[in-house]
C-alpha cells in the first residue's frame, strides 16, 4: 500500500476510535509511515522540533503508546538500547547491522508454519514470531 494510503487508513482508524488528531499526532504519524530508518522516539522528536518547539519528548512517546495499541506501529526492543519504531505493520523481517545499528526491512518469503511447528513441540499457543538477521551493511563493510 502506497504511503500516502498508509496514513490516510491509519488516520481514518484513530479517528473512528475517537481519537482527536492534533497536528503533533499528525505529524508524528506521518514521519513514522514515511520512515524506513526504524527511528527511536528521539530519533522523531529531534526531527519534528523545529515544527513544533512547544512539542516534547513525552509527547512522542505518548503517541507512539497510542499508535502502537491501535496496531498502527511495530516497537523493536532490542535489550538496553532505546526502543524502535516501525511504521509498516505488514509481516516482513529485519536485517540489522552490528557496527552502525541500521535496520532495514527484509521482503522473504515468511516462514508460516513455524509457529504452528513450534506451537506442537513446545504445548505454547505461538501467534507469533519475530526473525532478524545480524551482520554488516555495505556502508560498514567498506569501511572495514
Amino acid at each position: 500500500m502506497a504511503m500516502a494510503n498508509r496514513l490516510s487508513a491509519a488516520v481514518e482508524k484513530l479517528k473512528s476510535n475517537g481519537v482527536r488528531m492534533t497536528p503533533q499526532r499528525h505529524a508524528v504519524l506521518e514521519f513514522l509511515m514515511n520512515s524506513k530508518d526504524h527511528p527511536t522516539a528521539d530519533d522523531i522528536y529531534k526531527a519534528l522540533e523545529n515544527r513544533f518547539p512547544n512539542m516534547s519528548v513525552a509527547t512522542v512517546y505518548n503517541n507512539l503508546r497510542l499508535f502502537k495499541e491501535a496496531g498502527l506501529v511495530r516497537e523493536l526492543t532490542y535489550g538496553d538500547a532505546s526502543s524502535r519504531f516501525d511504521g509498516n505493520t505488514a509481516p516482513h523481517y529485519h536485517v540489522i547491522c552490528q557496527k552502525c545499528g541500521r535496520i532495514e526491512d527484509v521482503y522473504r518469503p515468511l516462514l508460516r508454519d513455524i509457529d504452528d511447528e513450534v506451537a506442537k513441540h513446545t504445548g505454547y499457543s505461538v501467534d507469533h514470531h519475530r526473525l532478524e538477521f545480524y551482520g554488516l551493511c555495505p556502508s560498514c563493510r567498506t569501511l572495514n
